[in-house]
């Protein structure tokens, strides 16, 4: 990436109260078909100055392709997970504004300065979620790691929109408080 470009984009929070990835989801939620569109959208109503709002739209657009692509294919044939997902980004997101969650080919990885949760789906009827919650006893719905090893220290699993509970999103806020 351009040196300039990543200036920009780690002057973002600063300059604009808010990250790329923040940035990302507003613009998402809109659905803006054109380019210009979105751009006038951050600049009136958010007062995001024109450089950064081309710059958020424009790679904006880059990301949503290729998390779009990722996610599409983490969830074919597992479609009725996907408001399990969409409800843990949500309530993560709320945590702060540090967060970058990176889509892989199976998973999506939430981090701060190092990774704090991971969402999986594992099979058509369960999402299974990592966390890395150092010296937390494991009881109840709060497992030990299982197939994520090292990577997490916790695992949940969930099979609805309602096993997202406070209890869960305290546990992914414990994680989140401790990976800086």
């Amino acid at each position: 990436m351009d040196k300039a470009l990543q200036t920009m984009i780690d002057n973002m929070p600063a300059k604009t109260g808010k990250s790329l990835a923040e940035w990302v989801v507003i613009l998402k939620t809109k659905g803006f078909e054109k380019h210009g569109q979105a751009v006038k959208f951050l600049k009136t109503e958010h007062g995001v100055t024109h450089g950064f709002a081309n710059t958020i739209v424009t790679l904006s657009k880059n990301e949503q392709s290729t998390t779009n692509d990722l996610l599409t294919n983490q969830y074919k044939g597992k479609e009725l997970l996907k408001p399990i997902y969409e409800k843990l980004i949500v309530e993560i997101g709320k945590f702060g504004t540090d967060i970058t969650n990176s889509p892989k080919k199976g998973s999506v990885s939430m981090r701060r300065k190092h990774q704090f949760a991971l969402i999986k789906p594992a099979t058509k009827t369960r999402i299974d979620l990592g966390l890395k919650i150092k010296d937390k006893p494991i009881g109840g719905k709060l497992e030990g790691s299982g197939p994520f090893g090292t990577m997490c220290t916790h695992r949940v699993q969930l099979t609805s929109v309602d096993d997202v509970t406070a209890e869960v999103i305290s546990w992914i806020k414990e994680a989140y408080d401790t990976s800086v």
